[in-house]
């Protein structure tokens, strides 16, 4: 589906210099192994524009009274609550009731909340499903209830989001493509070269995963080795394990993988940076050496992975845009609200983050 150009304020600096943001009518090309995005800047205009005139009626009062239910699928999540803190701010700002909920990482618990607001009669829903395979049953929950709905960070498959154009309902996903952040990863190792990786003729890694029912598990997981093939590069899976995107989980599995694997190890990717900061005290703990005789990288640019990628201690990150998503999620949200309406996929761009460039992104984040 085509995507919505979205302009966020907070990113503009940095997405000017680095030509990255969310996109529609954009073209993409490929070279030297990064992803660099031209936007339209006519339908960018147009988009902001429609954005500035709901933010105004919010203003004005027309919509002020309007209550905004958030479902998230878990508070202890580092980066949902850096986008549930920004989300909140930016709607109360402008005068909306904004009421979230904590789903506790459990499907029934979120299932209950969705139902407590409709029943409340908010106006709008935002969901950050706890499993996007129950994304059907929320969306029948909630259109059947007369109410908009916005999908935020974990996306529904395919499948359920033709469903919502098929059937012209007032639904729609905000997020980034994580194919591209598990790009992203792999590029930033294949980027080291080779000589500079590598002992034995191939890229021995192992795999730290978030939730294997998370698309963006899947796709980080797929997408950062098939960068490696894609430059060439052969590989071999030294371990796969399942940390569930947790700090102390991923440092115990890749402890357990350094115990039985050695100095074998060139190449840690984890799906999430506090998994990778997980990965990084243990990697310590043995002996190695990040920049030297080990490689980690994770995706969110968190501050403290940030830091670690300014001191060499993480190889790089991959800033997951929160300021953009959260920002963008409001606005669809106001878009519903105001009769504006939305297309039924609003994506963002991910920004690699090297040490070239993590001074920038931190300036942002802190």
């Amino acid at each position: 589906m085509k995507k919505k150009v979205v302009s966020v304020i907070l990113a503009m600096t940095m997405v000017a210099s680095m030509a990255m943001g969310c996109g529609s009518g954009s073209d993409t090309t490929t070279s030297d192994n990064s992803t660099t995005t031209t936007t339209n800047d006519a339908a960018a205009s147009t988009e902001a524009s429609d954005a500035a005139d709901a933010t105004a009626d919010a203003a004005n009062g027309d919509l002020a009274d309007k209550k905004v239910g958030v479902c998230i699928y878990q508070f202890a999540d580092n980066f949902m609550t850096l986008y549930r803190t920004d989300l909140e701010g930016y709607l109360k700002d402008m005068g909306y009731s904004v009421t979230i909920m904590d789903g506790k990482n459990d499907q029934n618990t979120q299932t209950e909340q969705i139902n407590t607001f409709l029943q409340q009669g908010v106006d709008v829903l935002v969901i950050n499903p706890v499993q996007t395979t129950s994304a059907q049953t929320i969306t029948d929950m909630v259109v059947e209830a007369g109410i908009p709905l916005v999908y935020i960070n974990r996306e529904p498959d395919a499948s359920e989001e033709q469903r919502w154009a098929d059937n012209n309902w007032d639904v729609t996903y905000v997020g980034c493509d994580a194919r591209q952040s598990g790009t992203y990863q792999g590029e930033m190792i294949a980027d080291l070269g080779l000589d500079t990786v590598d002992m034995n003729g191939k890229i021995d890694y192992i795999m730290i995963e978030g939730d294997p029912e998370n698309v963006d598990a899947q796709y980080r997981t797929e997408y950062s080795i098939k960068a490696l093939e894609d430059a060439g590069l052969e590989v071999n899976c030294l371990d796969d394990q399942v940390g569930m995107w947790d700090q102390a989980t991923a440092q115990q599995l890749v402890a357990n993988s350094l115990s039985q694997n050695g100095n074998d190890i060139e190449v840690v990717f984890c799906n999430n940076d506090a998994m990778a900061l997980g990965a990084l005290q243990a990697i310590e703990s043995a002996g190695r050496t990040v920049g030297e005789d080990i490689y980690l990288v994770g995706v969110d640019a968190l501050s403290e992975a940030l830091e670690d990628v300014l001191a060499g201690t993480m190889t790089g990150t991959v800033f997951n845009d929160h300021f953009s998503q959260s920002h963008s999620a409001a606005d669809a949200a106001i878009n519903y609200l105001s009769g504006a309406g939305n297309e039924h996929y609003i994506g963002c761009d991910y920004v690699k983050v090297t040490k070239d460039n993590a001074q920038e992104i931190l300036d942002m984040v802190k």
